[in-house]
């Protein structure tokens, strides 16, 4: 069985004006005490009201499912004991004026003193799938057939749509403000793992980037595991959510491998279509189209059918069809985590959206 592993990121934010708070070394000695979580699941981020947790390597989706759940509850406790709650929202509703203070680490400090403004901004939080490959070249070819259904992916995960107080007018402004950076965004592709190393050391040598983690395309290689990254998806308002997601990238890598070994050829999208796909996806989550393999609009839903097709054998192989079928048809019916979000802000104001993001982490 191929392995899957997800990464999440909350926020820490005060229960009554959901403000961002800089509490992340006390929930995370709390979290660390916790019987249900060993402390390195549990990690800072680049701002202090950011928190991060990873699950073991699994191999079944009931095991990651499990894993979010536990992880979760651990630092949802943890912070409500030191008087915060989490938030799984990809983008800070709101913020003081007085920026976060950024996490201690050599690392971050530099990239404050880089880039001010960005790190000050970078209140957003993600989740990251990691499925396991045998090899880098594997990966990088994996990486190629990835790139044009990173958009629905997007879509599908998008929660941030709330920024200083007001309606964006895009479903992940994290995704926007992500954007930003020098390396970010839709992935290029790549000749092979030659290319790959190749372009990532290029970087490196500018001196624009300081280390391969700043590699902040929507997909790579991890430089720690022997796996592939999917970055692209907002952290989601519910575990279930998570784990449609964690089994459709992990069917999308393998379909991408079976792929590889057919001698099938990549979808050779254009990166301009790509980016304006990303962008489009990103403004509009599933509330209007997608744009499909040849690069024209459809309805989300067609296109979601067609990822369902397209991944539908390696689904089945895994055990997984029907849950991720099951996922998939109710986030159709009830929108995307960011339509929710909406919701809740125009019904029933900051009180509403406080109770939906910060209860919604760790209810099943």
């Amino acid at each position: 069985m191929v392995t899957v592993g997800v990464e999440e990121e909350y926020l820490l934010v005060d229960p009554v004006t959901l403000l961002p708070v800089p509490l992340v070394e006390e929930v995370r000695a709390t979290a660390g005490l916790a019987p249900i979580a060993d402390a390195q699941e549990v990690q800072d981020e680049l701002l202090q009201a950011q928190i991060e947790v990873a699950t073991p390597v699994c191999e079944a989706l009931e095991e990651v499912g499990g894993h979010l759940l536990r992880l979760r509850h651990a630092v949802a406790s943890a912070a409500q004991a030191n008087g915060c709650r989490i938030a799984a929202s990809g983008a800070a509703p709101l913020r003081d004026a007085v920026p976060v203070p950024v996490t201690g680490r050599p690392r971050y400090l530099r990239m404050r003193g880089e880039a001010r403004l960005l790190v000050d901004e970078q209140l957003i939080c993600g989740m990251h799938v990691h499925v396991g490959i045998p090899d880098r070249e594997t990966g990088v070819a994996v990486l190629n057939r990835l790139r044009v259904w990173l958009p629905a992916l997007l879509a599908m995960s998008a929660n941030s749509p709330l920024w200083d107080g007001r309606v964006t007018g895009f479903a992940s402004w994290r995704t926007i403000i992500f954007g930003r950076w020098p390396v970010s965004g839709p992935l290029p592709r790549f000749a092979g793992l030659a290319d790959y190393e190749a372009r990532a050391d290029a970087l490196l040598v500018s001196g624009v980037i300081a280390d391969r983690g700043q590699l902040y395309w929507q997909a790579r290689l991890s430089e720690r595991y022997p796996t592939v990254e999917v970055r692209c998806c907002d952290v989601q308002l519910d575990a279930d959510e998570a784990v449609m997601l964690a089994g459709i990238v992990r069917a999308l890598v393998v379909t991408a491998m079976a792929e590889e070994r057919a001698g099938a050829a990549p979808v050779p999208w254009q990166p301009e279509v790509l980016q304006a796909a990303t962008w489009h996806a990103a403004r509009d989550g599933l509330s209007s189209t997608l744009l499909d393999l040849d690069g024209r609009p459809r309805s989300s839903g067609d296109v979601l059918c067609t990822l369902l097709r397209h991944i539908g054998p390696a689904l089945e192989e895994s055990g997984d069809l029907r849950e991720v079928n099951s996922l998939v048809h109710r986030l159709l019916r009830r929108g995307t985590p960011a339509d929710r979000q909406r919701r809740a802000f125009a019904d029933g104001g900051l009180p509403a959206l406080t109770d939906l993001i910060t209860a919604e982490a760790t209810e099943p």
